[in-house]
């Protein structure tokens, strides 16, 4: 008979502690806290902090000066809600966005679909749609400031003057046309962006639907109104959204054209803010009525994502 090999002695176990060993390292980094954390200590920094600062401010009487304040309350919301500057204001930045956000989407779609269909040099196309989008707001405001400006320098005018017609008018002085010219110039300037949102989707979409459709006689008319744009009406849903979001944020453009002129007639709601803070040296002030404005913005995104989560309900059914 042959002997046996004594068995192995049992490896020690772990003290029953009730938690594995190396059970907490992997919770900690399968919840990606150790990748995450850096960002979320400069989001709290230079987001979440600045957003509670100003929320005190608002409730104070802070000043530019940086002297003491005192602790007002809601008086600052108050007294923005009863001041006529600001309604009239608000009033601006909303017409500005009913203005400049349907050509927006409806130029981006329609460029997109050119660029998709055009056969001919089609980087150049593209290029000269989205190269106006790379430029910063300051050359934009002076490049257009240059081609409107009433004299005889003015491209507009002498472009009228050839033409026999009569130059002069008041493109940035007068208050029909003011608000209209910087639409002009934020429709040039920004529809690249949805030009790109849209060219993307149309890529996207799958080719064989259009050979099965052209197959059963479809025609250029219908595969666009069937399939072209059903197909996109996400992508259109996030153009209108973003578009909106912008175009409430207006300031740029105005601030160089015409600095809220002719009469205060084109002033969108954060130039009312700059010059409450910075002119009128009211911080608490100006700080409520940037939160006053901020919460109509949430309240159209709401809107907006309501309106979108009940159309696509809809067409789940």
């Amino acid at each position: 008979m042959t002997a046996t090999a004594p068995a192995a002695p049992a490896p020690p176990r772990a003290p029953a502690t009730g938690v594995r060993p190396g059970t907490a390292r992997r919770r900690w980094t399968e919840h990606g806290l150790v990748f995450t954390a850096p960002f979320l200590l400069v989001y709290a920094l230079f987001l979440v902090w600045p957003l509670l600062l100003g929320v005190k401010m608002s409730l104070g009487d802070d000043n530019i000066a940086g002297t003491d304040s005192d602790f007002v309350g809601l008086d600052n919301y108050a007294e923005a809600l009863r001041d006529p500057a600001v309604w009239s204001s608000l009033w601006h930045t909303v017409w500005f966005t009913v203005l400049s956000t349907v050509p927006l989407v409806g130029m981006g779609l329609v460029l997109a679909l050119l660029a998709h269909h055009l056969r001919v040099v089609q980087w150049l196309w593209r290029l000269s749609w989205f190269a106006p989008f790379l430029l910063p707001s300051g050359v934009v405001g002076l490049l257009w400031l240059w081609m409107i400006y009433p004299s005889d320098f003015g491209l507009a005018d002498l472009l009228l003057k050839s033409a026999g017609l009569t130059p002069g008018i008041g493109w940035l002085t007068d208050t029909r046309y003011a608000m209209l010219s910087i639409v002009l110039t934020t429709v040039w300037w920004t529809v690249g962006f949805n030009f790109l949102l849209y060219l993307a989707a149309l890529q996207s979409i799958p080719p064989h639907l259009y050979e099965a459709a052209e197959l059963d006689g479809a025609t250029a008319r219908q595969r666009l109104r069937h399939i072209t744009l059903p197909m996109l009406r996400r992508t259109t849903g996030v153009v209108v959204i973003l578009q909106l979001l912008a175009s409430l944020k207006v300031f740029d453009q105005i601030y160089i054209m015409t600095g809220g002129g002719p009469d205060e007639s084109t002033r969108p709601i954060l130039q009312y803010v700059y010059d409450a803070g910075f002119t009128g040296y009211r911080i608490g002030y100006a700080s409520a009525v940037s939160y006053l404005f901020f919460a109509l913005i949430v309240l159209v995104s709401l809107i907006h994502l309501r309106m979108t989560r009940r159309s696509r309900e809809e067409a789940a059914r």
